[in-house]
């Protein structure tokens, strides 16, 4: 009965940081959208908002922290219990990292916009990775809730259209600054929240590596692709 006990106390116990790990997730995809809005349309109040929330972040993130670190000491988990901890310490580190890079974004639209700077039709520019990107980051969400490593292996994939779309912005960039100095400015902000968005999109990457390690017990990343095909299960 007191190991039953245990188990149901560590259960409720995961579950609770589970639980606002997704919080700290919806914070975060709020975030980078309201973020990507200041950058098309220069609301800078609603820039200063994406700001501050990301204190609200990272308070979530030393909370989250301390309670995985306490989860460890008190039940002392192990073997897929102790990698279903480690892997939401590292997911909670993406998350802060992700709410850093809309702040990022909302700083750089506000001083793009208060500046008044020749533009690069800057957010077209980006509008095409930003959507990949914030479905990505949805679904990499979704997949961490659900332990759907099926969902976490495709999205795996997708990061590599963003880094192509990246790489394509970069090009398109360098081509309009050469071509019309005036547009440096806006350039290298567009650049700088290029970037930002092609980060988020690795750190939606990593979640959904996360949950592959919880739920197959592989460590994918750095892997060749190939690495990165669903394991075949067995018929009954």
């Amino acid at each position: 009965m007191m190991g039953e006990h245990s188990s149901k106390a560590y259960d409720h116990d995961l579950e609770a940081i589970r639980s606002k790990v997704l919080l700290m997730g919806g914070m975060v995809e709020t975030q980078f959208l309201d973020a990507m809005t200041c950058f098309r349309i220069g609301n800078a109040e609603r820039a200063e908002r994406v700001m501050r929330e990301d204190d609200a972040v990272n308070q979530l993130e030393v909370q989250l922290d301390d309670q995985c670190s306490h989860l460890i000491v008190r039940r002392q988990p192990a073997a897929n219990d102790l990698r279903t901890i480690m892997a939401t310490i590292k997911v909670i580190t993406d998350l802060e990292r992700i709410g850093d890079e809309a702040t990022k974004i909302a700083r750089t639209a506000k001083s793009l916009h208060g500046r008044g700077a020749v533009t690069v039709n800057h957010y077209e520019m980006v509008r095409n990775i930003a959507t990949a990107t914030s479905d990505m980051l949805h679904d990499a969400l979704d997949a961490f809730a659900r332990n759907d490593h099926n969902q976490a292996l495709a999205l795996i994939a997708q990061d590599a259209v963003i880094d192509h779309e990246f790489r394509t912005i970069m090009r398109n960039l360098i081509t309009f600054m050469m071509e019309d100095p005036r547009t440096i400015s806006a350039a290298l902000d567009t650049m700088w929240v290029a970037k930002a968005i092609e980060r988020i999109g690795d750190h939606a990457k990593n979640i959904a590596e996360y949950v592959i390690y919880v739920v197959e017990g592989r460590d994918i990343r750095h892997s060749r692709p190939a690495v990165t095909e669903p394991l075949e299960t067995k018929e009954d």
